[in-house]
């Protein structure tokens, strides 16, 4: 395996919509993340990946989902 192969890919889900604070509402990225994505090295990346999965919670404790 080369290194292209071992990168953290993409949450995107496709569903791109951006909420008051520019968060994606479907994968939680926030827009300067989304822009930096191709950019940012793996360790960036996994922490991108931990941001929006903080951002998700709070979603989900806010507005009562299961997302």
């Amino acid at each position: 395996m080369n290194d292209f192969e071992n990168r953290v890919e993409s949450p995107c889900v496709r569903n791109c919509c951006l909420n008051d604070d520019d968060d994606c509402l479907g994968c939680f990225r926030s827009l300067n993340e989304i822009m930096q994505w191709s950019q940012a090295t793996d360790e960036e990346r996994r922490d991108f990946l931990l941001n929006a999965e903080n951002r998700r919670k709070a979603y989900n404790l806010k507005w009562n989902t299961n997302r």
